[in-house]
């Protein structure tokens, strides 16, 4: 069975082309960012594992949902014991807004 891949239009350049970004991609994008706030994704396997297998596995733990030129991230992390999830939440939400707005030119 095969999968479906949704991908969004984010330049139209009539002179050199169009440029598309599947949800894949912003899925793995926004995972990468998350990672550099918490110790792990839900679901997901650690980076250095990451790295030997591949960049696909690292996008589980992530949803992505995307309406005209908008973005909308879920994501399930791992935190550590003790930590103020308030305020790491707000890191991970702004680490990934900027990392995927200033990667895709979308709104997140």
């Amino acid at each position: 069975m095969e999968t479906v891949r949704n991908t969004y239009k984010i330049n139209d350049n009539s002179d050199l082309g169009e440029v598309h970004i599947s949800d894949d991609v912003l899925a793995v994008i926004s995972a990468m960012a998350a990672l550099e706030v918490v110790v792990g994704m839900a679901g997901n396997i650690t980076s250095e594992i990451v790295e030997k297998l591949g960049m696909k596995k690292l996008s589980k733990g992530v949803h992505v949902d995307v309406s005209e030129n908008s973005v909308m991230i879920d994501l399930s992390i791992i935190l550590r014991m003790n930590e103020n999830i308030i305020k790491i939440s707000k890191k991970v939400m702004d680490k990934v807004k900027s990392t995927v707005e200033n990667m895709t030119g979308m709104e997140v």
